[in-house]
């Protein structure tokens, strides 16, 4: 059995303003998961279309009822080979990915084609498809579905970061830096009050004890 996922984006931007984003997307406050990143090879066909192999690392947390059929080395990181070709006469770019780590485990495939949206020459739109498998057994279905859901999960994080990435190309103040990055502080100023409180409260209730 295989789950398949299939979403459409839309990115405000020009397809070329997309295909140049698309290689610096990386670092981006949405990608702290991708550790690196290395070109395997890049050739221009006689077509004029350009193809590329990467290799991503990324951190994979697996659920605690996961990790036991995973090496502890392994638990924590994924290798990922992303395939890329950009047609620019038929204005396309299409991505294949697919994890090399884990895969006996749940192996997750992920095609995604952007082009000119027809609507509106000066955006693009992104079609997505996932297949998730696996095949352990008696765990396949509640596995491909841990899959699916961490699958959506990065597709949210993927347009952020893109969006994040576009933003600073055009000279614009992502937002992240606005509403995230301060709800971000407040949680974390909240979090140390609470600490010292915590403090005080257990320093309160030592003196009370040494002076009954």
């Amino acid at each position: 059995m295989v789950k398949y996922f299939c979403c459409a984006g839309l990115l405000k931007t020009t397809w070329d303003q997309v295909c140049v984003a698309f290689w610096q997307r990386y670092p981006n406050p949405y990608s702290n998961h991708v550790l690196t990143e290395d070109i395997i090879f890049r050739e221009v066909t006689p077509s004029n279309c350009l193809i590329s192999r990467r290799l991503l690392t990324k951190t994979s947390r697996a659920p605690r009822w996961m990790e036991r059929y995973l090496p502890k080395h392994m638990a924590s990181s994924a290798y990922i080979i992303e395939d890329s070709i950009v047609d620019p006469q038929k204005r396309t770019m299409t991505t294949l990915t697919w994890n090399i780590s884990h895969a006996r485990l749940m192996s997750v495939e992920e095609r995604c084609e952007y082009r000119i949206n027809p609507e509106n020459g000066s955006w693009t739109e992104i079609k997505r498809e996932a297949w998730i498998s696996s095949n352990v057994y008696g765990l396949s279905r509640a596995i491909q579905e841990f899959g699916l859901a961490r699958f959506k999960t990065s597709v949210t994080k993927t347009m952020k970061g893109f969006e994040y990435v576009l933003s600073k190309m055009q000279g614009e103040t992502p937002s992240r830096t606005l509403a995230e990055t301060a709800t971000e502080r407040a949680r974390e100023t909240a979090l140390a009050a609470k600490e010292k409180a915590k403090d005080l409260a257990s320093h309160a209730q030592k003196k009370h004890t040494a002076l009954g």
